[in-house]
């Protein structure tokens, strides 16, 4: 029951939003997994890493409950915890978000017989095969979470898992209980201590050093990827310490990505504080300067972002292996 975790105004606020929520997780259907039901656009990570929209399972087990305050988040930050008190059964999480995602679904239905939506698609997406552990919240606070990430794999679902790297000590944890997962995100914006405190607004003192950690351990991850938030006029500057940063962490990707003003993110930031994907694409090339070890592979200009890529990981995720 999420109401033993969550206060009823922020139950109602998700819901609103079409959070599927149950205990301290939730699920909620990408923008693309819609569209890819219907025969639309796919998401970027389609074309990057070959991760089929409809497949995808939108989840987090830490529904609200974050130990930083970015200024471009767009979720409603003021409701969210710094700390998850007790913690529910992975085993059941993974249960509860196959069943929230189909509850999602079934107004597809409908579509189905109006000749909106491919049969076949929509049986596809019943069945996800990719987590993406990203939805909300800091997923590196739920403390069974190389459980959860097994459990998945386990079905043969690959899991991608973004982190505000705040938490090294868990990242340690998923390499020493072999549950790494299929692509280990983490979301570093700046390399400038300051500017990540400004833009970032983190609850703990150290969380400069803590970053500096999980870089450290990203080599020990098998696909592993910076995601590099771009900000017009708070962190589209100072490339070359970024790519320091890059340059020592060698994560097989970066992504640059633009800041998009969507929800209560225009609480806080400006709709010029959205950068042009010909602003990302600039910035992507200075960086590269800087970086010996990568190169401009790919870009988005729908989703605004650019990838850049080591040149020796593969691009595609092979899902065969997931689970063997």
């Amino acid at each position: 029951n999420a109401g033993d975790f969550l206060p009823e105004s922020v139950i109602q606020m998700l819901q609103k939003q079409h959070y599927g929520l149950f205990g301290h997780s939730a699920v909620k259907l990408c923008h693309y997994t819609k569209t890819s039901i219907k025969g639309k656009e796919k998401c970027y990570k389609h074309k990057f890493y070959g991760i089929q929209s409809q497949l995808c399972l939108q989840m987090t087990p830490t529904s609200s409950f974050c130990d930083q305050k970015c200024i471009y988040c767009w979720r409603p930050i003021t409701a969210q915890e710094a700390k998850l008190k007790s913690v529910e059964n992975p085993e059941d999480i993974i249960e509860n978000a196959l069943k929230e995602q189909e509850k999602l679904l079934s107004g597809f239905g409908s579509l189905v017989k109006q000749g909106l939506v491919s049969k076949k698609m929509l049986e596809q997406a019943l069945k996800p095969r990719h987590a993406a552990i990203s939805l909300s919240g800091e997923p590196t606070l739920y403390s069974k979470l190389p459980e959860l990430i097994k459990g998945f794999h386990k079905r043969r679902i690959s899991t991608f898992l973004v982190s505000n790297g705040l938490h090294p000590e868990m990242l340690a944890k998923l390499i020493r209980k072999k549950a790494k997962p299929t692509q280990l995100y983490l979301s570093v914006d700046s390399g400038v201590k300051e500017v990540h405190e400004r833009l970032n607004r983190p609850a703990v003192k150290d969380s400069w050093k803590r970053i500096q950690k999980s870089l450290s351990l990203l080599k020990k991850f098998p696909r592993t990827c910076i995601r590099v938030t771009l900000v017009k006029g708070w962190n589209d500057n100072h490339e070359k310490e970024l790519a320091e940063l890059i340059e020592k962490a060698r994560p097989s990707f970066a992504e640059i990505k633009a800041y998009m003003f969507v929800g209560y993110s225009r609480q806080r930031l400006k709709q010029e504080n959205m950068p042009l994907h010909s602003e990302v694409k600039a910035f992507a090339k200075k960086l590269l300067k800087n970086l010996k070890h990568y190169k401009l592979q790919d870009d988005d200009s729908l989703s605004r972002v650019v990838l850049l890529w080591n040149g020796k990981t593969k691009l595609k995720i092979d899902f065969k292996k997931i689970g063997k």
